[in-house]
């Protein structure tokens, strides 16, 4: 794990160089979000800009410069690919999973693949540029239902609005209190995940079983999913908590 990291923060340092020297935009490979957490505390003397697709987005491309450096604005080298189905008429109910398991079956290495969104039974793939091409060619069915891919400029506006705002009793705003909330974990197994790295919050891995999480901050548990905290409502008679919550589905 250590070595991984390592080697992940000597890649970034060769990709800020290299947009240093040259003078260009330079990217890397779609980041996780422990990997872009990696990123932001490395506090390179070099500029970045961390680039998804569309806001909120979880998996993102780092674009190494600046325009003033570079003279010209960042255009990040990913495409989306809407995925739909020929005949809607008889197509099967399609879920992230499946759409996220058609494409790992083209045997594509998971750095290159951003999000994927699902909106109107089509998904929304975020892809890098260089194997969009091999995508669209060779992914003819998700699940049992016939496909269709096309490149497209952006999301529908529809996908992209947040989850709406739900509401659970918390005991305080630790993160391992509200991952426990949202996702019906152990008070152990929430300490065990955040201890493992497997936890972020804000795009940045949280090792502090007892960090505050502030209003608006967003929280990733790898394998889980993604939520924003939205704030306390008000304390209970047992003195617990009503907290406000936007959990990504």
């Amino acid at each position: 794990m250590i070595d991984d990291e390592l080697l992940l923060k000597k890649r970034f340092e060769e990709l800020a160089s290299r947009s240093r020297n040259k003078g260009i935009w330079v990217f890397s490979d779609f980041l996780s979000t422990a990997q872009q957490g990696v990123l932001v505390s490395m506090r390179l003397p070099y500029r970045f800009e961390l680039h998804g697709g569309y806001e909120g987005a979880e998996r993102r491309v780092a674009c190494f410069g600046s325009v003033d450096d570079c003279g010209y604005e960042c255009t990040p080298d990913f495409v989306c690919i809407k995925i739909e189905p020929v005949a809607q008429k008889f197509a099967d109910e399609l879920t992230h999973r499946d759409f996220f398991g058609s494409v790992m079956a083209l045997g594509l290495k998971r750095e290159v693949l951003g999000d994927i969104i699902v909106c109107g039974n089509c998904g929304y793939l975020f892809c890098k540029e260089e194997i969009s091409g091999y995508i669209c060619e060779n992914l003819v069915s998700v699940k049992r239902t016939t496909v269709s891919c096309t490149e497209v400029a952006s999301l529908p506006e529809i996908s992209t609005a947040l989850p709406e705002i739900s509401e659970t009793v918390v005991a305080s705003q630790r993160l391992d209190a509200l991952v426990c909330a949202v996702y019906g974990f152990s008070r152990s197994t929430a300490k065990e995940l955040i201890e493992q790295g497997r936890v972020s919050v804000n795009s940045v891995a949280a090792l502090r079983a007892d960090l505050i999480v502030e209003e608006h901050d967003t929280v990733s548990v790898r394998g889980s999913g993604r939520f924003i905290f939205e704030g306390v409502l008000r304390k209970t008679k047992k003195d617990r908590l009503r907290a406000a919550v936007r959990i990504y589905k």
